[in-house]
């Protein structure tokens, strides 16, 4: 099962991590869960460094099946309310899929 964690404080996503395997398909098989959650965090860090040279951090443990980002505390007004609305989809794209694979994914939200 993949664990999907949103750490929030207030309103404010501050991280999301990504742990563990969907195992919807057999050992060894393409996993279309899985290929949909891995781009999904690929979209947004590629969105986030890449095209708003955010500067988010990013840690990827394959041995674990870890990969997260935690977005900077201070990047500006115009780029916060861009990744807020960015991780605010995310989290809505990611509920709506642990509806469908329930057995398969689950998508938790942190306080801090």
């Amino acid at each position: 099962m993949t664990t999907v964690t949103f750490t929030t404080q207030g309103e404010r996503i501050q991280a999301v991590e990504f742990k563990g395997h969907a195992e919807l398909s057999p050992a060894g098989e393409p996993d279309p869960l899985c290929a949909a959650l891995t781009a999904s965090i690929r979209l947004l860090e590629t969105t986030v460094n890449d095209v708003l040279a955010v500067g988010a951090a990013v840690k990827v443990k394959e041995e674990k099946a870890l990969i997260s980002l935690k977005l900077p505390g201070d990047m500006g007004q115009e780029n916060e309310a861009v990744c807020q609305a960015l991780l605010a989809g995310l989290m809505v794209y990611l509920a709506q899929l642990a509806e469908e694979y329930p057995e398969n994914l689950t998508v938790l939200d942190m306080e801090v």
